[in-house]
């Protein structure tokens, strides 16, 4: 009776200390907090553009609104021309597909932005986000900022992707349970 009372004393210790090893250590100050709001974004707007269905990329909800593949095409844009930055390298227009192109020829676009943004992402650090860039003739921002902005901005454009995928009768990534 007393090696079962042992067994369990011991079992209820150990399980919360495991648990509590295995949770993930989350990044502190403002490179970690703006990466772990990328990381968490990035996978919700992947799977938006998988989940619209590919003769669904001509979709507009009304005719003066941007079709799903502008949508998508916007932030493959958007992200290149914050990343390259971020980057110091030059924003190459070639790399986002035309509006018209296949769903797969889009995603790949899109997947390509990311990877630029990853790479721009995992160097940001505490000691160089103050860093002011120029990002255009007369445009200057810090590193945090152009970083947070892109956050920002792929946060509004996936709440988009989701209208349209709820106008076609499809939920959205972060509602699926």
């Amino acid at each position: 009776m007393n090696r079962i009372r042992i067994a369990f004393a011991v079992a209820s210790f150990a399980l919360p200390a495991a648990a509590f090893a295995q949770a993930p250590v989350q990044p502190s100050g403002p490179a970690g907090e703006v990466q772990t709001s990328y990381n968490r974004l990035k996978p919700n707007i992947l799977k938006a553009a998988e989940k619209m269905p590919a003769d669904s990329y001509s979709y507009k909800p009304t005719p003066d609104i941007r079709t799903y593949a502008r949508v998508v095409n916007h932030i493959t844009e958007a992200q290149f021309h914050t990343c390259t930055a971020l980057n110091g390298t030059k924003f190459d227009a070639t790399k986002v597909p035309a509006d018209t192109a296949d769903k797969a020829a889009v995603i790949e676009g899109l997947k390509a932005s990311f990877d630029e943004c990853d790479k721009a992402y995992g160097a940001l650090t505490d000691g160089q986000v103050m860093e002011v860039l120029a990002v255009g003739p007369t445009i200057k921002r810090s590193r945090i900022g152009l970083a947070w902005g892109n956050v920002s901005h792929d946060n509004e454009q996936y709440a988009t992707l989701s209208l349209y995928l709820r106008l076609k009768g499809l939920v959205p990534p972060t509602s699926e349970k």
